[in-house]
């Protein structure tokens, strides 16, 4: 189905999925208004770059130790069960856990030297998605919302999507905050994957054409038509009809229907992806920029290893260790990676050292971030962290920075301000951050 907030996965402090708002029909009132305000805000963006992006959120925190940053020579309570493997760079290794990443460094970057500054769920969902730490009295707009906002619809399909329900609500990560709700994520949960996937909001229901459609927005305009003659606000009522037009647009384009149907791809391309949940949304990604949404994110649980943390990585890492570097290719082949970002994120590390449970806890002062295309110089490993994996050594970066530099990446400036509701101006990028001067 598609909704208009998805809700949050569970995870080890006990979160419970909670479903905020629903999207209503395209049909109705609320996607009408909510083009009417996208429009206006967008007429007066500017937008200096048009760079999309792709978004990954692996919620629960993954291993930085036992990915991108391995540290063979450390003590056995440190190292783990993983082995190591070469990369394409020389003298870079990844865990042997991660093959495919290994052979195509030469496409992306990773951010060994990412300070999280933080080791709790729901605030990190917050934290990397809006480059603040939260604050209830001004809930800011995550990565996404503000694209939408500055740069606004370029197709008959939302600006911003998230594929998946994986994002923590519980301190208003991943939410359009002070943007309003028309800048909020469309969010698709269902499984691409699966046989019978379909977009049951972005298509007619079963028995109503075409000509039934076109026969239901001939009675909304009888209805506005009768309404109008005692309204003293035509224009409004004219601005209104011009987005009914849009919402109807959206479930009517052929554009539409292609843009989800991934029956389109090649089985042997859809093969290279992976034929799970993982793989198939990435794919849906790439379509979906390719159709005109200006930044997706594609979402994953299950990263929240507190116990029995290899047996779980040998089923968390292979489906993302062929769909991302898949993406890229995918992305590069087809002309795209030059003007799409992505970025891969996870809430925090984990402890240097295993727990007694078999697993690694929450760790807050080093981690990982991968980020790629638009720019990024591939192959490049930013910072180092200790021998324990424990701190950053050398070119420390925090969150801010991270989401300063994707803002440049998609041509939001630094300074960028926005009025809140009440009329308090609200800074999209803290003052304090600082750009990945290496990816730039």
């Amino acid at each position: 189905m598609l909704n208009l907030l998805p809700g949050m996965s569970r995870n080890c402090e006990g979160m419970t999925r909670r479903h905020f708002l629903q999207a209503g029909s395209l049909m109705g009132i609320s996607l009408p208004q909510l083009l009417a305000d996208e429009s206006a805000r967008a007429a007066k963006a500017k937008a200096p770059t048009d760079v999309n992006c792709i978004f990954i959120w692996s919620v629960g925190g993954a291993s930085h130790h036992d990915t991108f940053d391995p540290k063979p020579d450390a003590a056995a309570s440190i190292r783990g069960e993983f082995g190591t493997i070469d990369t394409s760079v020389p003298g870079m290794q990844f865990s042997e856990v991660m093959p495919r990443f290994a052979k195509e460094l030469g496409r992306f970057g990773v951010l060994r030297g990412w300070n999280p500054r933080n080791n709790g769920h729901g605030i990190a969902d917050y934290y990397c998605m809006t480059g603040f730490r939260p604050n209830p009295s001004l809930i800011r707009p995550c990565h996404g919302s503000v694209i939408s906002h500055h740069k606004g619809f370029k197709t008959t399909l939302p600006p911003f999507m998230q594929l998946g329900k994986d994002v923590n609500h519980v301190s208003n990560g991943g939410l359009p905050g002070f943007l309003g709700l028309e800048h909020g994520a469309f969010g698709l949960l269902n499984d691409p994957n699966a046989a019978n996937f379909s977009v049951p909001d972005f298509v007619p229901p079963a028995g109503v054409d075409g000509k039934r459609v076109s026969l239901r927005s001939e009675m909304l305009a009888l209805i506005d038509r009768l309404q109008r003659k005692t309204d003293r606000q035509p224009r409004a009522y004219d601005a209104i009809d011009k987005h009914y037009k849009a919402a109807l647009d959206i479930i009517t384009s052929p554009k539409t229907a292609r843009a989800f149907d991934l029956n389109q791809e090649k089985p042997k391309l859809r093969d290279a992806y992976g034929r799970h949940t993982f793989g198939q949304r990435f794919l849906l990604a790439r379509r979906l920029i390719e159709s005109g949404v200006r930044f997706v994110t594609v979402t994953t649980g299950g990263w929240d290893h507190h116990g029995g943390i290899f047996k779980g990585l040998k089923s968390a890492v292979p489906p993302v260790d062929q769909a991302l570097p898949q993406l890229l290719i995918d992305l590069e082949d087809r002309g795209m990676l030059k003007n799409t970002l992505v970025v891969w994120m996870s809430d925090f590390g984990r402890t240097p050292k295993i727990n007694a449970a078999g697993g690694r806890d929450h760790w807050a002062t080093a981690g990982f971030v991968v980020m790629a295309g638009a720019g990024v110089p591939g192959g490049s490993i930013v910072g180092k962290t200790s021998a324990d994996g424990g701190v950053v050594a050398d070119d420390e970066y925090f969150t801010e920075d991270v989401t300063r530099t994707i803002y440049a990446k998609l041509g939001i400036s630094h300074d960028a301000i926005v009025k809140t509701p009440d009329g308090r101006p609200g800074r999209l990028v803290p003052p304090d951050a600082k750009l990945i001067s290496q990816w730039m």
